[in-house]
């Protein structure tokens, strides 16, 4: 009998936070995040609207869809919390100190992995205050990229006034 080669930790991680897009309520994109500190997992959250009201995939519209905004832009339209958000909100801020968030967006309408995925700006911000120090985000089922926070910091795309990712 051959034995199964282990998971790396890295993709054990990618793997629950993809586990957890799956309840994601999105019509274009499901994304899942969780944070872990010191090999424990700390929270967990998804892409949806807020505690007690509708979802998208419920109302059977998004409103950014249907005003063809693109990708990365004009989230103060849009009905849900990001999964990074979830996840910070449902953690104190000193298990957060040194973090890592793990991250992984899915298509909705196909399920593929969403290309070249970052948190949006808002996200940014929220990672860079909670004390989160690495992200890895998920491009293929392998292949995964990492992201020092601190660059959040030295490349502050804010001040260029760019949009989307």
């Amino acid at each position: 009998m051959e034995l199964k080669e282990r998971t790396d930790k890295i993709n054990y991680y990618l793997d629950i936070a993809e586990a957890v897009s799956e309840r994601g309520t999105c019509l274009r994109r499901n994304y899942g995040a969780i944070i872990v500190k010191d090999d424990e997992i700390i929270s967990s959250g998804y892409v949806g609207a807020p505690r007690g009201r509708k979802n998208c995939c419920d109302l059977k519209c998004c409103i950014r869809e249907k005003l063809q905004i693109p990708r990365g832009e004009r989230y103060e339209l849009c009905r849900s919390v990001h999964a990074e958000q979830n996840a910070i909100i449902s953690a104190e801020r000193s298990k957060m100190l040194d973090s890592t968030l793990y991250l992984v967006g899915k298509s909705y309408t196909d399920g593929s992995y969403v290309e070249k995925s970052n948190p949006c700006s808002l996200c940014k911000r929220m990672i860079i205050n909670a004390g989160i120090k690495d992200i890895y985000i998920r491009d293929s089922k392998e292949e995964y990229r990492h992201v020092f926070v601190h660059e959040f910091i030295d490349n502050d795309e804010s001040l260029e006034g760019i949009k989307g990712y």
